[in-house]
C-alpha cells in the first residue's frame, strides 16, 4: 500500500500520472509509509458531473424499496470481507474495540436503514409528508406535501477518526434518498475508506454512479457545485465556517450541513455519590469515552461535571479504572486496549491542546503530555516509539466559568473535571460549551433529571440518562444510533447526521402541490377523494396486486341499525358504557342525541358489508390506521361503506404486498360517519 492510493471517478479506478509525488501517509504506531495520497491531474468536474447525470438516473430507476435492498446487500458483502477492514484499520491505530465501532458500527448503520426504509418509506420515488390538506370547500382543491429526490450529487467530507462510518452514516440516507454520493475522506486515514470502497465496487451491487471516491485534497470542489448539491462535511469548527463561505453555499444554493468538534459535557447527579450504581456507571462510562479510539470521537466526554463534594472520589476512581484497564500500545500486540492517535500531526496537536488547557487554569490530575510506556506489536514495552501515542490525560478546573474548558477541545484520551453545587450552575456549565452533540446525566433521581434536562435540551442534539435500570443496556455516551439524531445546535455544527427518515429527507426537497384530486392522485400514487374512481362487477378483493389499480372501488349495501343490535352488542362484547345503555343520560351528553350505536359495531358491520369471504388475493387484514368516528348513529339508522383501493405497495422479497384501503362509512343520510384506512396483505398474483 506504498504506492499512490487510488480514486474512484466516472465508474473506475484512477491515479495521477507517473512521477506525481504525493502526501505520505503513515502507521500510527510504528510511523512506517502506508500510503501515498494525491489528486494532481484529477478532474473533480467531470465527476460531478458523472454523479449528477449517470448516478442520478440509475438510482432514479429504483424505488425506495430497491434502494433499501440494495444497502442490505452492501452490508452484507463488507461483512463478509470485514477482516480485510479490520487488518488496514490496525495501521490507523485503531485496536479490535475500536474497528467494532467504526468498521461494524458502519455495516450496522446499512442494515438499519435498509430496514428503515422498507417499513417507513412506500415503494416508489415520491414520499408524502403530512395530511392533505382541503383548499376549497368543494373538495375540488387540495394541498399535500412531497419529498422529491434533490438533482445532484451529495458530497460527503469526512474526517479521519471513523472512515468507514463516517463515510456510511452519511452514504446510507443519501443512497435511501437516490442521491449519488461522493466520498472526500480525511487523508490520514483515507487508505481504510479506499479499502471499504473497493470492497462495494467488487460486489458489483452498486448502480452505476451511485458511489465515487476522491482520495486526497479537491482545492476546487466547491467551485464546481450547484443548486441541487448538498455536501456534508465532518470536522472542525473552524474549517465549517470556511466552507460555509463559500459563494456555491452562501448564494449559489448549495446546501451544506456540518458536524463539527463538540465540547460535550456528563453531569454525575447529587445522588450519585460514591458506591451507588450511578457513580459506578458514571466513571466506566467517562473512562470508555476517555479510551475508544484513543479519544478522538466527536462524540466523547470533553467535560466531566461532577458535585462538588463527589470530586475527590471520581478523580480517584477514574485513575483506578484506568490504572486497570488501560495498556497502551500498538493495536496489533496482545492485550493492548488504547492504540495511538491517527498520526504524529494529531498527536502533537492534542498535547498543545492540553497545554492551552493548563495555560487556562486547568490541572492535570491524571496522566502527562510525555511519551508514554507503551507495548509493541512483537510484545517488548518502549518509551521511544515512533507512533503517535499519548496517555489518558484528566484535568482539574477549580473555575467553572474558565474559558479554556468551555472552548478548548484536545481530540484525544483528554477530559476535563468542572465541579457544580447547584442544578443551575451545572446546567450553566453545560450551556458554556456552545453547543454540543450530546450530554449524558447519571442519576436516579427523576425530579433532578427534569430539573436539568429541561435547561440543557436546548444546547445539546442528544442527551442520554443513565441510572441503574439502563447501564447494561444503554449503547453508551458516544455512540450515535441509526434511529436518532446525530448532530448539535451552534458549535456542533447545526446539522443532523442520521435520525432516521429525517436524514434521508434531508437529500430530498420539500415542495407542496397544489391542484385536484386528480392531479395529486396522479402525482403521488395515493389515491384522494374526489379523483376518480372504477367500480366493476369484479369484487376489488378478488383481484390480485397486478390486476388492482388504485382508485378500484366497491360501494357497499345499506344496512340497518336496531336497539336490539346496540344491546346485544354491548352484552356481548361488555362495553356498557352509557351512551349505548342509558337514552336519559346520552341525550344529556352535548354529543350525542340519545342512544347511539357503539363505534366498533360499526367498523365491524362495515367489515360485513365490503368483505368477500372465499380464498383468494386477499391475505390477511393486518390493521386500521387513522380511525376517526364523525356522526353518531342511532337506533333505525342505516349505514354503508364506500372502500377504494388508495395505495398499493409490492414488496420487494415476498409473492404479495401491502395494500392500504380509505374506508368512509356514511349513514342514509349521506352523511359520514366514520373514516379511516384498512391495511391488507394481498398476493402480487
Amino acid at each position: 500500500m506504498t504506492e499512490i492510493l487510488p480514486s474512484y471517478v466516472n465508474g473506475d479506478w484512477w491515479t495521477p500520472e507517473a512521477g506525481v509525488s504525493g502526501t505520505e501517509v503513515r502507521d500510527a504506531s510504528t510511523g512506517e509509509v502506508v500510503a501515498s495520497v494525491s489528486t494532481e491531474g484529477l478532474d473533480l468536474e467531470a465527476a460531478l458531473d458523472y454523479a449528477r447525470t449517470v448516478g442520478q438516473a440509475s438510482l432514479g430507476a429504483l424505488t425506495f424499496h430497491q434502494r433499501a435492498l440494495l444497502l442490505k446487500q452492501f452490508a452484507l458483502a463488507l461483512t463478509e470481507r470485514k477482516d480485510e477492514l479490520y487488518a488496514v484499520s490496525a495501521a490507523a491505530g485503531a485496536t479490535k474495540t475500536d474497528s467494532w465501532v467504526d468498521i461494524d458500527g458502519g455495516i450496522g448503520v446499512l442494515f438499519a436503514y435498509s430496514g428503515k426504509g422498507r417499513r417507513e418509506l412506500p415503494n416508489s420515488h415520491v414520499y408524502v409528508d403530512g395530511p392533505v390538506e382541503p383548499l376549497s370547500k368543494d373538495g375540488s382543491f387540495l394541498g399535500r406535501h412531497v419529498f422529491t429526490t434533490l438533482p445532484g450529487v451529495a458530497v460527503q467530507i469526512n474526517a479521519f477518526n471513523f472512515p468507514v462510518w463516517g463515510s456510511l452514516e452519511k452514504l446510507a440516507p443519501a443512497f435511501l434518498a437516490g442521491m449519488p454520493t461522493l466520498v472526500k475522506p480525511a487523508t490520514p486515514t483515507g487508505y481504510l475508506a479506499e479499502v471499504m470502497v473497493r470492497i462495494l465496487v467488487e460486489s458489483g451491487l452498486l448502480p452505476e454512479g451511485s458511489l465515487q471516491l476522491v482520495s486526497g485534497s479537491v482545492p476546487t470542489l466547491f467551485d464546481h457545485l450547484r443548486l441541487g448539491d448538498i455536501v456534508g462535511f465532518t470536522g472542525s469548527a473552524s474549517t465549517a465556517e470556511s466552507l460555509r463561505s463559500h459563494p456555491a453555499v452562501q448564494t449559489g444554493g448549495v446546501r451544506f450541513t456540518a458536524e463539527t468538534d463538540s465540547i460535550n459535557a456528563s453531569v454525575l447527579g447529587s445522588d450519585a455519590v460514591a458506591g451507588t450504581p450511578e457513580f459506578d456507571a458514571y466513571v466506566r462510562q467517562l473512562v470508555t469515552e476517555m479510551t475508544t479510539k484513543a479519544g478522538q470521537k466527536c462524540t466523547a466526554i470533553r467535560r466531566a461535571v461532577v458535585p462538588t463534594a463527589s470530586a475527590d472520589a471520581v478523580i480517584d476512581a477514574v485513575r483506578a479504572r484506568l490504572e486497570s484497564k488501560t495498556v497502551i500500545g500498538d493495536p496489533r500486540a496482545e492485550g493492548v486496549t488504547m492504540g495511538p492517535l491517527a498520526s504524529i500531526a494529531q498527536r502533537d496537536e492534542v498535547r498543545r491542546q492540553v497545554q492551552a488547557l493548563v495555560d487556562g487554569g486547568g490541572q492535570m490530575v491524571i496522566g502527562s503530555t510525555d511519551a508514554p510506556e507503551v507495548r509493541l506489536a512483537d510484545g517488548t514495552t518502549s518509551v521511544a516509539s515512533d507512533g503517535a501515542f499519548v496517555s489518558p490525560v484528566l484535568l482539574r478546573f477549580d473555575d467553572a466559568q474558565a474559558e479554556a474548558v468551555h472552548t478548548v477541545e484536545a481530540f484525544g484520551p483528554v477530559s476535563s473535571l468542572i465541579t457544580y453545587d447547584t442544578i443551575a450552575e451545572a446546567a450553566d456549565i453545560v450551556a458554556r460549551g456552545g453547543g454540543s452533540l450530546v450530554t449524558s446525566i447519571a442519576t436516579h433521581d427523576p425530579a433532578e433529571a427534569v430539573a436539568l434536562a429541561s435547561r440543557i435540551a436546548p444546547f445539546n442534539g442528544r442527551m442520554l440518562l443513565l441510572d441503574r435500570d439502563d447501564a447494561r443496556s444503554s449503547t453508551g455516551h458516544g455512540s450515535p444510533m441509526p434511529g436518532l439524531v446525530h448532530g448539535g445546535p451552534g458549535r456542533a455544527g447545526g446539522g443532523e447526521e442520521l435520525g432516521g427518515i429525517r436524514a434521508v429527507l434531508h437529500h430530498m426537497q420539500r415542495t407542496a402541490l397544489q391542484g385536484s384530486p386528480e392531479m395529486l392522485t396522479a402525482l403521488t400514487g395515493i389515491w384522494h377523494a374526489g379523483a376518480s374512481t372504477n367500480s366493476d362487477d369484479q369484487h376489488p378483493f378478488r383481484k390480485s396486486l397486478s390486476e388492482l389499480r388504485i382508485g378500484d372501488q366497491l360501494a357497499s349495501a345499506t344496512r340497518e341499525v336496531t336497539l336490539d343490535d346496540i344491546e346485544t352488542f354491548a352484552q356481548f362484547t361488555g362495553d356498557t358504557f352509557y351512551a349505548h345503555m342509558d337514552e336519559d343520560a346520552a341525550a344529556a351528553n352535548p354529543f350525542f342525541p340519545g342512544r347511539v350505536a357503539h363505534g366498533y359495531l360499526l367498523v365491524s358491520w362495515a367489515a360485513g358489508l365490503f368483505v368477500d369471504p372465499e380464498p383468494g388475493p386477499v391475505l390477511a387484514n393486518y390493521g386500521l390506521e387513522n380511525l376517526r368516528f364523525i356522526t353518531p348513529v342511532s337506533p333505525g339508522d342505516s349505514i354503508r361503506v364506500d372502500l377504494t383501493a388508495k395505495q398499493i405497495t409490492p414488496r420487494e422479497t415476498d409473492e404479495y404486498g401491502e395494500v392500504r384501503w380509505d374506508a368512509v362509512i356514511h349513514n342514509q343520510n349521506d352523511e359520514i360517519v366514520a373514516t379511516y384506512d384498512v391495511l391488507t396483505l394481498v398476493s402480487k398474483e
